[in-house]
């Protein structure tokens, strides 16, 4: 009998061990991560700029399921005549292609509290992000195209 019962708890202790298969519905969606920028341009009006990328200088962006942040410094370590920091923080939607986000946070601190709209694309690895940045207080109305490459 005790052997009976040691046999079915060593088969339960066995059962319980066995990994679950992979619940599709609960991956991370392919955005969560951290992304490098890799190219940059704005347009306004008829003229487009290449702002990226920028010799010592480098840019990432990450996400999560509700929350995004990006962060821009030089790679001196700000041992440079012109040292460079940038960073922001907010919430974002994503609906299909459609990309909102809200900076909550940003060193532009004028930028605070606006909503952008985009258009973000993934294909592999490789995030596009397309859209027009308008603040009428700051006499901003600029067409964005970012493209970041996944770090992880």
């Amino acid at each position: 009998m005790k052997f009976k019962l040691l046999c079915l708890a060593g088969l339960s202790c066995l059962a319980a061990c066995q990994s679950k298969p992979v619940d599709e519905h609960h991956l991370p969606p392919p955005l969560t991560g951290t992304w490098k920028l890799v190219s940059s341009k704005v347009t306004i009006g008829k003229k487009v700029e290449a702002t990226y990328p920028v010799k010592g200088q480098e840019m990432i962006k990450i996400f999560n399921g509700s929350h995004f942040a990006f962060f821009k410094h030089d790679t001196a370590h700000g041992k440079v005549t012109a040292p460079v920091y940038d960073s922001g923080a907010g919430t974002y939607t994503l609906n299909g292609t459609d990309y909102e986000e809200h900076l909550d946070y940003c060193n532009y601190r004028d930028w605070e509290n606006k909503s952008f709209k985009f258009t973000l694309t993934l294909k592999n690895d490789t995030l596009t992000q397309k859209g027009i940045e308008k603040i009428d207080s700051l006499k901003v109305n600029q067409e964005i195209v970012e493209i970041y490459t996944k770090v992880r």
